[in-house]
Order: structure tokens, then C-alpha cells, then sequence
């Protein structure tokens, strides 16, 4: 107590004497306290902000829906839900840039006509001799005519074993004391094509179907060795590990020459996503693993798959090592190496949006202006696609000149808006809120998202790449993991195939089976027959 005293005596001692100046520090002491309160409080809103949208986020993610559609009556607009009060159709459409819509859902009624393609099987339905006689002078009626039905049957996949007969010959003369051959028979045999596994169990089909099961049908090997064993056919799940890993190896030559031709484009489109990797320094867990996409353009259409074992930048540096033109892709700083080299970043709106779109919860007025001007930039998008339709005969280079003149015309004066908007707004928000994040992402990304507009053949956004490596993350909700590296990159080869064959809307299963069952035998200078686009005509 005494040296509490004493110190509070000390302190009081080093106050001034004057009462004028005992108010002035006392006002500044206030002033003080109320700006550190104001401080924490703007602190505390942001940490709250930014932990409710993050919390939103993970829920969303995990429960909600996954589309991002907007209507700015289903925003929270000063704390009032809009749903909940009646709706003002002129503000609202205001709001919205475009007239308000009641979506009705379109029911079609009636049974679709099945398929040409189809082979149809006759059953002959006729009458008894009996009912042939006519009921009225019982001579037999003759037939007039026929009525046809048509009913959908499925006959379940099945098995077949074919056996490669090679037949034998030998001279009999030779064999029974030639002089000139020493009685050697001169045995010949008639060779067998080349298969894709050598010596294996598995024919061209068989191969094609267990890869399309996995890639396409996400069907884990597990589970086709389960439909498998329902045919009476027994096959380890290793086994068709295996085949899978020397199918992948076999066409790699192929998906070789795909990624040749995808780094002519003039832009790539770029993304990447995680793949589950067992390592065995990991005691029973996995490491991420990363598969990249690479699109090509229109005039090299193919989507190549390549696999990293890390998110380092060196997996794209490496595969993009001789690119120069356009590279479309997210804000990952691991592509700023690869943009110092030349190739120019075109940034995606849709990702720009979506930051906007998750901090909906936290600054809905805020959040509906910046999507209602977004919603401008795909309206042009859309009206111009439409002219590009409703022109006869129009090429490609036309239908580029179309979108470049309408992006000048009516994309870039929005752009200059959502610039304004942008730049007012970042200084009234506050610094760590997710609006504020939203705002300094689409800032620091301005040029690479303005750049779209200066080329007809360049996309608003990235959604190419992303649709491209959903069939990777449904596929690993089911196969959960890659055995190890080797494995990871052969599904990265084979899935290169099957997303390639789809693009061309091709069958996978058919085109692999051709493919499979040429390509072993096929020299590396005549495997241009096997790509897809080549394949489809």
C-alpha cells in the first residue's frame, strides 16, 4: 500500500499546477480515450465481419448451394430482409439494371423420341388362326396393315473372351530330309497385332471401360471389382491398378503431342486443384498433391491434364516454359514468374465477383451495386454472343470483331464506372472488412480484368478452367486418393483423353477403344490420327 501511495504521489507530482492546463490534458485525455474506444470498436466490426463471412463461407461451402446466382431481393438491405416486405418492382429493376422477371418452371410434357442410333429387335404380335376368321362370314381376313410400339429394354454389359488363334505352317518335304535346309521344317506362324498390354489379360474394351468407369462414371476401382465379380469375373483391385498405370503410360506420346499443339494457342486457359497423395514419410496420411488444366484455343482444342506434387510455381513454369501469348487464370502469385517472361495475365471476372458475392452478408448495399454492375459486363457478353448466332455463315475472325466492338462500345464505359465506383468506396469502408478485401483484390487485379477488352477471342472469365477440373474434385469425393506420384500423373493422362474426347463430343468409351487398340502399333510420327478433332472426322 505504501509504495502504491507512493507512486500515485509521484505521478500527481509531475501534473502542472494551472487549472487551464489540468483541463487541457484532461480533454485530451478524453479525446483520447474516445478515439482508442472508436479504434477497438472499428477492430472488433471487422474481426466480426470478417469472421461471420468466413463462417458463412464454410457453410455455404459445405451445405448451401453452390450456384452464385444473384437477386438483389434476397439480400439483407440495412437490416431489413427484403423478402420479407413488399417488393417495389421500379427500384428493384433499377437496382438490377434489367426488368424484373417471374421465372415459371418449364415442364415438358410428353414422351422424347428415342434415339435412331439404336438398334431395334422385332417382335412379330399377330393373331390366332382363330381371330383371323371373320366373325361374320368366318372367311379369313387378310392383313391390312400394322401399328408400331416402341419400348425401351436394357441388356446388362457383358463379357467376352476372344481367342487370337495363330495358325502354324511348315514345309513337309523339308521336314523329311531336305539337303538344303538339313531337314529343318521351316516352321512360320502368322503374328498377332500389337496389344496394348503385351502378354495381358485385357482387351482394348475391357481397358476403355475401367478407365471410363473411374474418370467419368467416378467409379473407384473398388466398386468395379464388385460389378465385375457379378459377371462370374474375379479381378484383384490391384490388377486393375495396374492396367490402369500401363494405359496411362501407353498414351502418353499421344497427350504429348496435345499439349504441343494446346501451347500454340493464343490463350490458355489455367487453374488448379488438390489431389489426395498417399506418402508413405507421412505414416498413413496424404500429401496435397496439385492436377493443373491447360485449354487450348479453338484452333488447338484440346484439355491437358499435368500433375505436381506441390503448389510450387515451378509445375506451371515448366509447362509453360515456350508459351507467349494470352494466360487467363486466377490471382495465384505463383503465375507472376511466367507473366515477367512476356505472356500476358487476363484476370477473371468471375472470380473478381465472387469475393463481392461473399461479403454479401456483411455490406449487402455495397454488395448488390458492384454485382449489379458485373451483371452489365455478361449482359454484353450475352447480347453479343446472340448477334454472333444471328449472323449467317459467320467465321470465326468475324464473330471476334463482332464482341470486340461491342466490348469497346458498351464494356468499357462500365468498366470506367465500376473504376469510380471502386476507388470512392475504398476509402469508406473499413480496412480489414471482407468489402474491403473484395475491393483491393478487383483494384490490384484492374488491368489484367480490363484486358479482355482489347482482343474478340479472349473469355470474360476463367469458368472453362474451373468446369474442366470439377470432374477431378467429384472423382475425388469417390477414388479419395492417388497410391503415389506415378499414379497421380497417369490419371492426369488419362483424364487429358477423356475431358479431350468430351470437348468434341466424342464418346470415351468408343474412342478409347479405338485409340487402345491402334496406338501400340502406331509410330510416334502417325499419332496425329488419334486426337480427338482428327478422330471426330
Amino acid at each position: 500500500m505504501l509504495m502504491c501511495h507512493t507512486v500515485s504521489m509521484d505521478a500527481t507530482d509531475t501534473l502542472p499546477d494551472d487549472p487551464a492546463l489540468l483541463k487541457q490534458l484532461l480533454a485530451q485525455r478524453d479525446a483520447m480515450i474516445v478515439q482508442i474506444k472508436r479504434e477497438a470498436a472499428e477492430r472488433i466490426e471487422a474481426m466480426e465481419q470478417r469472421h461471420k463471412a468466413e463462417v458463412e463461407s464454410l457453410l455455404r461451402r459445405f451445405y448451401g448451394p453452390k450456384s452464385e446466382r444473384f437477386d438483389p431481393r434476397q439480400l439483407l438491405l440495412f437490416g431489413l430482409m427484403m423478402d420479407s416486405m413488399p417488393v417495389d418492382q421500379d427500384a428493384v429493376e433499377q437496382e438490377a439494371g434489367e426488368p424484373l422477371k417471374t421465372r415459371r418452371i418449364q415442364h415438358k410434357h410428353g414422351r422424347s423420341k428415342l434415339p435412331e442410333s439404336l438398334p431395334r429387335i422385332a417382335i412379330e404380335h399377330d393373331l390366332s388362326p382363330e381371330q383371323k376368321k371373320c366373325p361374320c362370314c368366318g372367311q379369313e381376313r387378310c392383313r391390312i396393315g400394322k401399328e408400331i410400339s416402341e419400348q425401351l429394354e436394357y441388356h446388362p454389359a457383358s463379357f467376352k473372351v476372344l481367342q487370337h488363334i495363330r495358325h502354324k505352317y511348315a514345309c513337309k518335304p523339308c521336314s523329311q530330309g531336305c539337303i538344303k535346309c538339313d531337314g529343318k521344317a521351316n516352321i512360320d506362324i502368322a503374328e498377332k497385332p500389337q496389344q496394348p498390354i503385351e502378354k495381358g489379360l485385357p482387351g482394348p474394351g475391357l481397358l476403355a471401360h475401367v478407365i471410363t468407369g473411374k474418370l467419368c462414371d467416378h467409379l473407384p476401382l473398388y466398386r468395379q471389382v464388385k460389378i465385375y465379380a457379378r459377371h462370374d469375373v474375379h479381378i484383384a483391385r490391384s490388377t486393375l491398378s495396374a492396367w490402369t498405370l500401363a494405359t496411362g503410360e501407353l498414351v502418353v506420346p499421344l497427350v504429348n503431342l496435345m499439349a504441343q499443339r494446346v501451347l500454340k494457342s493464343r490463350v490458355i486457359h489455367t487453374d488448379e486443384t488438390r489431389v489426395p497423395v498417399q506418402d508413405e514419410s507421412l505414416e498413413g496420411r496424404c500429401k496435397s498433391g496439385r492436377i493443373w488444366t491447360y485449354i487450348g484455343d479453338r484452333d488447338h482444342p484440346y484439355i491437358v491434364y499435368d500433375y505436381t506434387p506441390d503448389r510450387t510455381r515451378a509445375g506451371p513454369s515448366r509447362w509453360l516454359d515456350q508459351f507467349k501469348g494470352y494466360l487467363q487464370a486466377d490471382a495465384y502469385g505463383g503465375y507472376d514468374g511466367i507473366y515477367a517472361t512476356g505472356v500476358k495475365e487476363v484476370a477473371c471476372w468471375a472470380h473478381g465477383r465472387r469475393h463481392f458475392f461473399d461479403a454479401k452478408d456483411t455490406d449487402a448495399r455495397r454488395c448488390t451495386q458492384m454485382l449489379s454492375m458485373v451483371r452489365e459486363l455478361y449482359a454484353v457478353e450475352d447480347e453479343a454472343q446472340a448477334k454472333i448466332a444471328q449472323a449467317k455463315d459467320c467465321s470465326p475472325v468475324e464473330a471476334d470483331a463482332i464482341r470486340l466492338k461491342m466490348r469497346q462500345q458498351n464494356s468499357t464505359p462500365i468498366l470506367a464506372t465500376i473504376k469510380t465506383w471502386l476507388d470512392a468506396e475504398q476509402q469508406l469502408v473499413l480496412p480489414r472488412s471482407p468489402m474491403a478485401q473484395a475491393i483491393t483484390y478487383m483494384l490490384n487485379q484492374w488491368d489484367a480484368l480490363n484486358i479482355y477488352t482489347t482482343r474478340g477471342f479472349l473469355n470474360i472469365d476463367n469458368n472453362a478452367a474451373e468446369r474442366a477440373l470439377r470432374r477431378i474434385g467429384i472423382g475425388r469425393k469417390n477414388w479419395l486418393f492417388a497410391g503415389h506420384d506415378l499414379a497421380a500423373q497417369r490419371i492426369a493422362t488419362l483424364y487429358s483423353l477423356v475431358a479431350s474426347a468430351e470437348r468434341h463430343g466424342l464418346d470415351p468409351q468408343r474412342y478409347l477403344t479405338g485409340v487402345l487398340a491402334r496406338i501400340a502399333g502406331t509410330p510416334v510420327s502417325q499419332l496425329e490420327q488419334f486426337l480427338p478433332d482428327r478422330w471426330e472426322k
